[in-house]
């Protein structure tokens, strides 16, 4: 049986479902059926949503999480231990660790991993920004909460040695026991990345 076709409305809405993360030709199919089906009033709610939310978020000036004011909450919070910094890849890391409730300290987010191949190097992540935080706030800890991956090493690695030579009083330490290698922060259940991150040590 040959490919299944639909309408080019539906064809439309489903190609740029498709181009969503995580979402494959299956799932494009079943979300855009579903808003066919659905009233015309709430689709375009929906859409309204979409598009007053991402109008309504910016990026924080200081640690680059997403946020809906700046500085976010979190790093406008005097409760926060100013003296560690948690560095994860993206906003979805800084949430997933809220989660666990075991950082009482701030984060920086590095808008992704090194990854050269895809065009992705060191000036594209925001290492000048963490250098920066760490001489202006007088940093004690940074934690590297880095997925174990080829591109989450390389990039721990990187940046292992800028601050070292930049900040050599800087403790550095990295996650341990927990995260299974290639695995990635926002799968890991509040256990497992609690048991990662109270476990993490020095970086040789």
């Amino acid at each position: 049986m040959g490919r299944r076709t639909y309408p080019a409305p539906l064809e439309a809405i489903i190609r740029e479902l498709a181009r969503l993360p995580g979402i494959g030709r299956r799932s494009a199919e079943r979300i855009a059926l579903h808003l066919a089906a659905s009233p015309v009033e709430e689709v375009e709610q929906l859409g309204r949503t979409l598009v007053r939310g991402r109008r309504a978020l910016l990026q924080c000036g200081i640690c680059g999480n997403l946020s809906a004011e700046d500085p976010c909450a979190i790093c406008a919070d005097p409760r926060r231990d100013i003296g560690v910094i948690c560095v994860v890849e993206g906003p979805r890391d800084v949430s997933v660790v809220e989660r666990s409730g075991l950082h009482r300290g701030r984060y920086h987010v590095l808008g992704g991993l090194l990854a050269p191949l895809n065009g992705v190097g060191r000036d594209e992540l925001r290492i000048d920004a963490l250098l920066r935080r760490l001489r202006e706030e007088k940093s004690t800890e940074v934690v590297l909460l880095l997925s174990p991956s080829l591109e989450g090493d390389a990039t721990a690695m990187l940046l292992q040695r800028e601050i070292a030579a930049a900040n050599p009083d800087v403790r550095l330490t990295r996650a341990a026991r927990g995260i299974p290698a290639g695995g990635k922060l926002d799968y890991l259940d509040e256990v497992t990345l609690g048991n990662a991150f109270e476990g993490r040590r020095e970086m040789p």
